[in-house]
């Protein structure tokens, strides 16, 4: 039986990764190229996988960590009081002068479907000597979290951290690049991405669950310890060298008003699981994922649309199987 591991000294979950100011219209579709259309409502929001993923996994009650760059600006001063209001520890979220706090135009049509352009500024500023500056918390981790969302170099200096120190890893190789270096899945602990992701790392047409697990056994064969690749509406599927057989969790119906930041709410329920219930099945960490991330698309917006753990049902946080 999974139970709940209680908070210690260390971070439960430390996130390495970006931050966002998103830029959102509505609108009733998505332009064509070179196309401008009438949206009917605009409104900023914070963003950025890493934060994202942060932020889920301390709503659900994870004690977490940012580390992170963001500008000297209003942008930058915003999102520091933003973690400061989740619970998110800012130690080592630093602030520069040498470029703007990263951001995200984002257009949602009425199906809930987005197109987004992200302009990384401050994010790639993020190095060496911030992770220095991190290392007794990434080595004291239940769970470290990476992205691409910064610099590539970054990201795999803070997995080789984590995975060296006994963390575990868990990488989100998105914007997916078609060539990662190797090193990316022999310290990663688990990989997950959705389905266009999937597709560029392994080259492997996705569309469907079978489609998934053909994809998700590649990443594993490339070495990492599990690969989930996320379908949307169709939940994920799970492949791991222990059990290379893909097994896929359906995830529950709802109606979709913006899907925006559903991936990294999966993401960071993920982390919570792995990192407060770690004897848990991976099945059952991904089953109660899905359950946060299909709360998060039922209203508009990113951040603001993560469930908290007083709103979800009392059973996603009991010992499980």
């Amino acid at each position: 039986m999974a139970e709940e591991r209680a908070t210690g000294e260390g971070y439960d979950v430390v996130v390495v990764g970006s931050c966002m100011t998103d830029l959102v219209s509505q609108a009733p579709r998505l332009p064509k190229a070179g196309e401008t259309i009438h949206g009917h409502r605009f409104f900023t929001g914070y963003g950025g996988k890493g934060a994202n993923q942060c932020v889920q996994a301390a709503r659900l009650g994870a004690r977490t960590v940012m580390v992170c760059k963001v500008g000297k600006d209003f942008f930058g001063d915003s999102y520091i009081q933003n973690f400061r209001n989740n619970g998110v520890s800012t130690e080592f979220s630093g602030q520069t002068d040498r470029a703007a706090t990263g951001a995200a135009s984002i257009v949602v049509n009425d199906e809930g479907e987005n197109a987004i352009v992200i302009v990384s500024g401050a994010n790639l500023l993020l190095g060496p000597e911030d992770l220095r500056a991190a290392l007794p918390a990434v080595r004291g981790a239940s769970v470290l979290v990476c992205q691409l969302e910064i610099s590539p170099a970054t990201s795999l200096q803070a997995l080789r951290m984590a995975h060296g120190s006994g963390a575990k890893t868990i990488f989100n190789p998105a914007p997916a690049v078609p060539d990662l270096v190797p090193d990316f899945y022999s310290n990663s602990d688990l990989i997950c991405c959705n389905e266009p992701e999937a597709q560029l790392l392994t080259g492997l047409a996705v569309g469907s669950p079978e489609d998934a697990g053909k994809a998700g056994a590649e990443l594993v064969k490339r070495g990492c310890g599990t690969a989930i690749v996320t379908l949307g509406p169709q939940g994920c599927v799970i492949v791991s060298a222990q059990d290379p057989s893909p097994r896929h969790v359906p995830s529950v119906s709802v109606p979709t008003v913006d899907t925006t930041g559903a991936g990294d709410s999966f993401i960071g329920a993920l982390a919570f699981y792995m990192a407060r219930y770690p004897t848990m099945p991976v099945e059952e960490m991904a089953r109660r994922a899905n359950q946060v991330a299909a709360v998060s698309v039922q209203a508009a917006g990113t951040q603001t649309s993560y469930p908290s753990r007083c709103d979800l049902p009392a059973e996603l946080f009991q010992a499980g199987k």
